[in-house]
């Protein structure tokens, strides 16, 4: 087996190991590939993984060794699965990988936005508490979020986990989901417009589908409480960010915590990044280093499966 991977650095920039794919067979590791380098460093090989590299028909069509896919990550767009399943390629994802990390860092956000541990840390550092003379200093307003209602879109296992963390906090859950679960476990069912209307916080945790996307936008902001706050470390491509910013500079939204843009890496263009009280991270809830080694395990393991004739994580099959 000839296994190339086409963008390894983010998966692994240095503190894992590609050992469990060298078991394998013969292995290939780029850090990062150009769309332009793709048919090139494809060919020859049986498997290609991937983790944002886009692979295509117009990239694939040539490569006739190619049998499998495995991509890194449990989103799998960048794939082509049309084509995938016309050639009969198997593609894999890896599912269920940084449930905790992904809930853990939209509670941050949405902890940041409360608290201003970061804002007030640098205060301390500059010398501003010791210049104030005052025992107790602050410069932004501090939140509790005891009683607060959090609406939850996409009750999947990151909403599942955002729900307990946001009850242990004394929290007021409620969600909206394709799904309504029997009881009170995961919080209360709302429709998706009783949620906007009622939530003083709302977590995205829903896929990217035509459904979803642009899901927060103008009209549906102007459903929400004056002061809501938006968390989304899900998909960029369900806010529109024209939208969004001018809520947060009117003050209709009194903040975001984003972890995710709808071009990545941003662009410096984007209204968000001059936004009144917008929190913005490069898109890193899922990079703990404990998310990232079992990707890699899930991953080889997925591969050394379709060795052995099986179909573990097949996204088409």
């Amino acid at each position: 087996m000839k296994i190339v991977v086409l963008d390894g650095e983010r998966e692994n920039p240095g503190d894992l190991s590609w050992d469990a794919f060298e078991k394998l067979g013969e292995l290939v590791v780029y850090d990062n590939t150009a769309p332009e380098e793709v048919e090139d460093r494809i060919k020859g090989f049986d498997a290609v993984i991937v983790n944002k590299v886009k692979l295509n028909e117009s990239n694939l069509k040539d490569a006739d060794t190619v049998k499998y896919i495995g991509v890194l990550a449990t989103g799998y767009n960048v794939i082509d699965i049309e084509y995938a399943k016309k050639r009969g390629i198997v593609v894999t994802n890896v599912p269920a990988y940084g449930t905790e990390a992904v809930a853990q860092f939209a509670m941050a956000l949405l902890l940041e936005i409360c608290c201003h541990v970061g804002f007030h840390d640098r205060l301390v550092h500059d010398g501003t508490w010791s210049e104030s003379g005052k025992w107790s200093y602050w410069e932004r307003p501090l939140i509790e979020l005891k009683g607060k209602t959090i609406g939850i879109i996409g009750m999947g296992r990151i909403g599942k986990t955002m729900s307990k963390l946001s009850k242990a906090m004394g929290m007021n859950v409620i969600y909206h989901d394709m799904i309504e679960y029997p009881g009170e476990e995961f919080g209360t069912f709302v429709t998706i417009e009783d949620l906007y209307e009622n939530a003083d916080v709302i977590s995205l945790h829903c896929p990217a589908f035509p459904s979803t996307y642009n899901m927060i936008n103008k009209d549906t902001i102007a459903k929400m409480k004056d002061g809501v706050i938006i968390i989304n470390n899900g998909r960029g491509q369900l806010i529109n960010e024209e939208d969004l910013a001018e809520a947060l500079n009117s003050g209709k939204v009194y903040a975001a915590g984003l972890d995710v843009a709808k071009s990545e890496p941003i662009e410096k263009d984007n209204p968000l990044l001059k936004a009144k009280n917008c929190y913005i991270t490069p898109h890193i809830s899922w990079a703990a280093l404990e998310s990232r080694a079992r990707i890699m395990e899930i991953a080889a393991s997925n591969l050394d499966s379709f060795m052995k004739g099986g179909f573990q994580n097949n996204v088409w099959i």
